[in-house]
């Protein structure tokens, strides 16, 4: 195939089939002990892996693969049926057959070439098809090895439009493929990128050991420097391997290349350092602007090799977002839908998965208001990120979360029409594409899907998000968020039960979810959050979430977002009754607790149960959103053990586990590099980039739920059933909702410098707000700061951050300035000192535009936290 796959031609429209085996003459079978290269040859699953070009929709249809073709198209290879992921041998005799019926009738080409330019062909079967189906085959030898061709059937180039139809397609030949082994590296598992000096220490030793064994940690010049025994831990259920632990916690010196030895196999090296992980909060980002739609990507941000056009914007080949319209019988109408984030290894954008997304990185700047060790934001203020909008006044992850929030603000339908206020559940592509596809190549028609409950209740969510945290540095857009979360949650409590198909899954996902009490859960919670009005509290109160358990041993993510809320009003200054609040933060610990005790039952030390149903797809992201209920507990308590569980379980992503491999691009001596994604296609075209580093693979999916798995992977123990290749998209993708979790825990990790101690409170602060003035438009607040500590404070620098709108007009005892939702305050010379048990207090005038006005969650002095009374 040539180049021009990438056009698509519009004419008369064609209809092509292909069709069961008994339909034609008879014929030989191959022999009966030549392997099968093809996936899902006869069309019982569904229509995956096959995709197509310059065709209409794919469908199943009485067992064949069928679909329209137009007439007039210049070339043949200006439409096609295919597949990836072909293996063959040079020299290996092959024999390829397949049923065909085309009416009235057309030439087809079934092509056997290298997937990518100059599209090599190694062999080339033609076919006349007419309105009765014929079976076609033909053996031959192909003359290179390639373990990723392509088959594509040429459908293009008819005078007229034609319906084919396709069965029984068979290339059986070659070898056997060997048995797949993994190369699992040495048998001492540990954290490849390295540990934080204060923080836990683990490793896990794959041995038949079943008595302590001796163990040395070493320094990179080789020299012991810590030395113990394993614990032996038996029979891990998750990887079926004998397996003892080490635990070197107590070595806490930073250094560079550090290996451990045990039972004579040493790790691969790995650090001792408290800025382990500031440049993965940065990379973890990137990995965003990397995947954003409707804008050219700049090389000299992320590189020159992800430099890329904007894709989806109506230049051809793309038929564009600027413009598009329903799937047929959806609506009557086109939207603008440009931006946004391509979800995942396709071009799809889906309005759920954006949503849980777009709420992290939020949720990961909302965190530096209230968390103690976040240095008020510092790491993610405008300039840290790589990210275009830098320098323009606003923190930059904010930026990027706004790039997805505007496309998920047009997928709302517009006033006037059928279920006005809702939300469309995604856009993409009418057919599923091949591997691999740059978006500015991408030439498929884009379809608006119909809107669901669930998409309109992640927009009520997260544009409420929006209105409070964009309020400091965007008023008229935190007004536009506000505005579409009301009418989205006003148009969801109308139309309480419209779901997502689970069968509309051609050309994207389906993301079908039949129970959205989670998400009216969330969203009320947001509002609540961002209004303080008491209708969105009367709902919030009334969901059988607000009490209920929202914490799964197996995590939260798309399907499951009651855990959003709960974390919201656990950390969100809110005006919850006390006690309610108290019980809310309570179920946050309560679930921190049991995820330490699964950490500590497991030999690879992650808070995941250990039997098959836990490892499954996306299944790495659920074990750092466990993560992200332990580090919330710490910032809540203060507790270290919440902490250290937390960062111990990043020790299961970053190569602690049974395949020794870190999960993450770029990071660790062995570390994942070809995920299942259409932009980042090295494998297959070495002209193409690798994710970028900070770049989340799915992980184990004891499911093998695609076929280049199912095949090589079959009996995996559950932990084992991965393979870092292209072609397992169902282990092996990328996804926004995964990288956003990474996201939010890389930048925990980042804040904790060295894990150490964590330092006994010396002050204790008390915030009085006298109420409300002219309207509502302002308030007047003061705060007392009491020195508890046991030396004097001789000059004070009070930090604390507003939720949303407000804005100091003027202050008193005090010079007080603000940045964003950030005040800081300075004493005057007259009381600077505060001698142990004494205080000093400030107040201010300031001025709102409305909505929640709670007390701060976080107030400090001179950098530390302080208690709040």
């Amino acid at each position: 195939m040539t180049p021009s796959r990438r056009r698509l031609l519009l004419a008369a429209a064609t209809t092509l089939a292909l069709t069961g085996a008994g339909a034609g003459a008879a014929h030989a079978d191959p022999p009966p002990d030549a392997p099968e290269q093809i996936d899902n040859g006869d069309f019982s699953a569904g229509v995956s892996p096959w995709f197509s070009f310059g065709t209409g929709p794919l469908a199943v249809t009485d067992g064949r693969l069928c679909t329209t073709v137009a007439g007039g198209l210049a070339n043949p290879w200006d439409a096609g049926i295919g597949q990836d992921g072909v293996p063959l041998i040079a020299g290996a005799e092959y024999t390829l057959g397949f049923d065909v019926s085309a009416t009235p009738g057309a030439a087809v080409k079934a092509v056997l070439q290298l997937g990518s330019a100059p599209y090599t062909t190694y062999a080339a079967v033609d076919a006349t098809a007419t309105g009765t189906a014929q079976r076609v085959e033909q053996t031959f030898t192909v003359p290179d090895t390639n373990p990723n061709a392509q088959l594509i059937f040429q459908v293009g180039g008819a005078a007229q439009a034609q319906t084919i139809c396709l069965d029984d397609v068979s290339l059986r030949g070659g070898e056997p493929p060997e048995p797949y082994v993994p190369d699992t590296g040495p048998r001492v598992r540990v954290n490849q990128v390295g540990y934080l000096p204060g923080g836990p220490k683990n490793a896990t030793v794959v041995t038949e050991a079943t008595e302590a064994l001796p163990w040395q940690l070493r320094s990179a010049a080789g020299a012991v420097v810590a030395s113990g025994t394993t614990t032996a831990r038996g029979v891990d259920a998750a990887s079926g391997q004998n397996v003892h632990t080490v635990d070197f916690s107590s070595y806490r010196t930073p250094g560079t290349g550090l290996t451990l030895t045990v039972d004579g196999e040493t790790s691969h090296p790995f650090d001792v350092s408290g800025a382990l992980y500031d440049q993965l909060r940065s990379d973890s980002l990137q990995f965003f602007y990397a995947q954003r739609s409707g804008i050219a990507i700049d090389g000299d941000l992320i590189g020159d090799e992800y430099a890329r056009p904007a894709g989806h914007l109506g230049v051809a080949p793309n038929q564009g977002d600027t413009n598009v319209p329903c799937q047929p019988g959806v609506c009557d109408y086109s939207l603008d839908v440009r931006g946004g984030w391509y979800d995942a290894g396709d071009h799809g954008k889906y309005v759920v998965n954006g949503g849980i997304a777009t709420y992290q990185l939020l949720n990961t700047f909302e965190r530096t208001k209230t968390a103690a060790t976040a240095n008020g934001g510092a790491e993610l203020a405008d300039g840290t990120l790589r990210v275009p909008e830098r320098d323009n006044g606003v923190p930059d992850i904010l930026d990027e979360a706004r790039w997805e929030l505007e496309f998920l603000l047009r997928m709302q339908v517009p006033a006037g029409k059928p279920l006005a206020g809702m939300v469309h559940h995604k856009i993409h592509d009418q057919n599923w594409t091949g591997l691999p596809l740059a978006p500015q190549d991408d030439p498929q028609p884009r379809e608006l899907h119909a809107p669901s409950t669930a998409a309109t209740l992640n927009l009520a969510a997260t544009a409420a998000q929006c209105a409070r945290l964009f309020a400091p540095y965007d008023a008229t857009f935190a007004a536009r968020c506000d505005t579409a979360a009301k009418t989205a949650y006003a148009a969801a409590k109308a139309h309480p039960a419209v779901y997502a198909s689970p069968t509309d899954g051609t050309g994207g996902g389906a993301y079908d979810d039949s129970n959205v009490t989670d998400e009216f859960y969330w969203a009320t919670a947001e509002l609540y959050l961002t209004t303080g009005a008491q209708t969105y509290l009367a709902d919030l109160t009334a969901s059988p979430h607000h009490t209920g358990n929202v914490f799964d041993p197996r995590g939260f993510g798309w399907q499951s977002v009651a855990a959003l809320g709960r974390l919201d009003l656990a950390t969100v200054p809110n005006g919850l009754p006390a006690a309610d609040l108290a019980r809310v933060r309570a179920s946050v610990t309560a679930a921190a607790d049991t995820y330490l005790a699964e950490l500590r039952r497991q030999a690879y030390g992650l808070p995941m149960p250990g039997d098959a149903n836990s490892y499954f797809w996306g299944g790495n992201s659920n074990v750092i959103n466990n993560a992200v209920v332990l580090a919330t507990a710490f910032d809540l308590t203060r507790n270290a053990a919440y902490r250290d569980g937390a960062v111990q379980a990043m020790d299961y992503i970053l190569g602690r586990n049974a395949l020794n491999i870190s999960y993450v691009t770029g990071w660790g001596e062995h570390a994942a590099e070809n995920q299942h994604s259409r932009i980042f296609g090295h494998q297959l075209d070495p002209s193409l980039p690798r994710p970028p580093a900070g770049s989340l693979a799915g992980g184990p999916n004891a499911a093998l739920q695609d076929p280049f798995v199912a095949q090589l992977l079959a009996g995996c123990e559950p932990m084992f059933c991965y393979v870092d290749d292209i072609n397992s998209y169902s282990t092996n993708e990328v996804a926004i909702n995964w990288n956003s979790a990474l996201t939010w825990i890389a930048s925990f990790l980042a804040d904790q410098g060295d894990a150490g101690a964590v330092p006994a409170t010396t002050c204790s602060v008390a915030y009085t707000n006298y109420g409300a003035w002219q309207g509502g438009t302002g308030f007047t607040a003061q705060l007392t700061i009491r020195n508890t500590g046991s030396t004097a404070v001789n000059g004070w620098n009070v930090r604390f951050a507003f939720t949303g709108s407000q804005r100091v007009r003027e202050a008193w005892l005090a010079k007080v300035t603000q940045s964003g939702a950030t005040v800081t305050a300075r004493n005057e010379s007259h009381n600077a000192k505060i001698a142990p048990g004494g205080s000093v207090m400030f107040g201010f005038n300031a001025t709102t535009s409305g909505g929640a006005n709670p007390s701060p969650g976080l107030i400090t002095v001179n950098g530390a936290a302080c208690s709040l009374t």
